[in-house]
Parts: structure tokens; C-alpha cells; sequence
């Protein structure tokens, strides 16, 4: 009876210990798992903003397509179209610098300024970086006045897709007509621009005679570690089953 009782108790540890360690197993290998999918996925990503990015330009959405556009399917398409800026309001969007612009570098503003195509509808193009780290409003005035012309030009760019602010992003300074982030449609409510298309344009040409504000083509330009990451969730996954199995093997031999 002594020996029994004496027994019993490594057992029911051995069997709870690979409970635990069956969990521990399981919940590694899938994240493994799971990070090979993304990794997929992102590949396939990259792959098609690349294409996207490199095709030939294409017309600008007819009106009656723009209920149906996604980012997902939509965003980074090259397309040209003529429009006359506007003479409304422009407003800055704070950056400190750009995740697929390989020439902009340091702090800044995006210039973004109302467009008109030839239906009389209303576009908003982000028509490239002004330098300027103090944030002067008379100098970002300055870049964006030459624009307004009210003759038609054709523009080249990407079609994008409103942001949306963050927890700790800052609020909108409409006084100074300086924004936070890529929203155009809160742009033209507060600024009365109008009914606006449901994206914008990143301006890739043409560059003003000054070269500010400054357009230019985009670069993908995503990070793809999923291999890294399920390799490591692979790893401990086999630490811990090994962990567990020298274990009981201790404890046979004990």
C-alpha cells in the first residue's frame, strides 16, 4: 500500500506536466503556423503593389466606380487625368519623413490642394513635400500658390485612401490648416473644398519649375520577418517538448 501511495503522486505530476506542455507546444507551433500564412500574405502583398505600382497609368475611376473602390484592391494605382488646382485653401499634412518616398527625407508637410476635372467634379491631390521644419505657413503658402493656375495640366500619380488618427495622434489645427493625418475628407469638410472623391492622388508628376512641393514615384517598401518570427515560434516549441522529455527521463531514472 506504501509503495503505491508513494508512487501515485509522480505520475499524476508527469501527467499534468505534459498537459501543460502539450499546451505550450500546440500554442507555439500554431503562431509558427500562423506566421507562415502571413508571410504568404505579405509576400502577395508586395508583390501586387509592385505591379501596381510599376503599370502603365490608367484613367482616373469613372464616378459611377468609386462606390466600389478598396484599398485592398485599388490603392497604389497609377493614373492620369487632366484637372486645374483649385483656388481654395490648401492644407499641410505633418511628416517626418515617408515609408515609399526613397527622396524625402526629415521633417515636412505634404501639400494637399483641391483639383476640378473637366465634369466639374472635385479631387484632392497630394501634390508633394514642402521642407520645412519650422512649420511656416507663409512659406508653405508660397510653394503651393505657383500651382494655382486655373489652366488644365495632366497629372500622373497613385490613387490613395484616406488614414485614420490614431489614439495619440494630435488634433486637426484648422487655423493653421495643418494636419495630422491623410484624411482628405475631414480636409474639405473643414475647409469647405466641397464634394471630394473618395481617394486622393500622390502626385508623381509633373514637379513645379521649383521643385516644391515636391512629387515624386513610390517605393514598396513593407518589412517581411513572418519567416524569421515562425522560426522562432518553431524553436521554442521544440525547447519546451524537449524540456519536457528530459525531464521525464530524469525523473524515470530518479
Amino acid at each position: 500500500m506504501n509503495q503505491t501511495q508513494a508512487a501515485a503522486p509522480p505520475r499524476r505530476g508527469i501527467v499534468g506536466l505534459a498537459l501543460i506542455a502539450l499546451i505550450m507546444v500546440s500554442v507555439l507551433a500554431s503562431l509558427g503556423v500562423w506566421q507562415l500564412r502571413r508571410k504568404d500574405e505579405k509576400r502577395a502583398l508586395i508583390s501586387a503593389l509592385t505591379e501596381r505600382l510599376a503599370g502603365v497609368p490608367g484613367a482616373l475611376p469613372a464616378v459611377a466606380e468609386w462606390p466600389a473602390l478598396t484599398p485592398a484592391r485599388d490603392e497604389f494605382r497609377r493614373v492620369s487625368f487632366s484637372a486645374s488646382f483649385e483656388s481654395k485653401p490648401d492644407v499641410m499634412v505633418y511628416s517626418s519623413g515617408s515609408a515609399v518616398r526613397d527622396d524625402v527625407n526629415g521633417p515636412g508637410t505634404w501639400a494637399f490642394v483641391p483639383a476640378r476635372l473637366a465634369d466639374g467634379r472635385s479631387v484632392v491631390i497630394n501634390a508633394g513635400f514642402v521642407q520645412n521644419t519650422m512649420q511656416d505657413r507663409a512659406q508653405q503658402d508660397r510653394a503651393v500658390k505657383p500651382l494655382v493656375t486655373g489652366v488644365p495640366v495632366t497629372l500622373t500619380g497613385y490613387l490613395r485612401f484616406p488614414e485614420t488618427a490614431g489614439t495619440l495622434t494630435p488634433a486637426d489645427d484648422v487655423a493653421k490648416r495643418l494636419w495630422f493625418v491623410r484624411d482628405h475628407r475631414t480636409m474639405a469638410k473643414a475647409l469647405g473644398w466641397g464634394e471630394v472623391a473618395p481617394f486622393y492622388i500622390d502626385l508623381e508628376s509633373p514637379a513645379p519649375a521649383s521643385g516644391v512641393p515636391k512629387p515624386g514615384p513610390l517605393h514598396v517598401h513593407l518589412k517581411d520577418d513572418h519567416l524569421q518570427y515562425a522560426i522562432t515560434w518553431f524553436g521554442l516549441a521544440l525547447v519546451v517538448a524537449a524540456a519536457f522529455g528530459f525531464w521525464v527521463v530524469g525523473q524515470r531514472r530518479s
